[in-house]
């Protein structure tokens, strides 16, 4: 019996997560969202951890776990904003990338060739900032720790990353885009 579907599993159920975090925050149910919101970074890490050890790895995946990674974390920076508890700049930003991202493997995967999903290094820092930042900002929400000092250092932390993993990405897929081309 072949176990390789589990990792899509892991990535489906966090997507269908993000709906129940976004209403607990809605609600102002901040302890709660963040337990969910625990469950989905664990299962991120379950999920990523099983498809590279065991070899169960898939071009559905390759696309899930990006696409669930996303959702989360637009939505999440959404619904901070709406409560008040992050800047709307800091989240447009984010949510900017990400489209310019999203597009961007869209037009390269039907004008170039298949997208291969290939996070980069800066890229993974910038998504594990992303996600300390929102686990931040539910615990001072949840439990009032920690320090909004750290949550602004890290917030400027998530600025710096965000534009230069975006710039990478940019750059990066336009030199393939280019040297396919010749």
């Amino acid at each position: 019996m072949s176990f390789r579907w589990i990792p899509n599993a892991i990535s489906m159920m966090r997507i269908a997560l993000v709906i129940p975090i976004l209403w607990l925050i809605a609600q102002d149910h901040y302890l709660p969202a963040l337990l969910l919101f625990l469950l989905a970074g664990f299962s991120d890490g379950v999920d990523g951890f099983l498809a590279k050890r065991y070899g169960w790895r898939s071009r559905l995946g390759a696309l899930l776990d990006p696409i669930a990674d996303k959702l989360l974390i637009a939505g999440v920076f959404v619904m901070l904003v709406l409560a008040g508890l992050i800047p709307v700049w800091l989240a447009v930003i984010v949510i900017v990338r990400d489209v310019v991202i999203v597009g961007g493997a869209t037009a390269y995967n039907f004008l170039v060739r298949p997208v291969q999903g290939e996070p980069t290094r800066i890229s993974k820092l910038n998504t594990a900032l992303e996600l300390l930042l929102v686990l931040f900002v539910l615990c001072r929400a949840a439990l009032g720790w920690p320090p909004e000092v750290s949550v602004t250092v890290l917030g400027a932390c998530v600025l710096v990353t965000v534009v230069v993993s975006g710039i990478d990405y940019v750059w990066s897929w336009s030199q393939r885009a280019r040297g396919h081309a010749q």
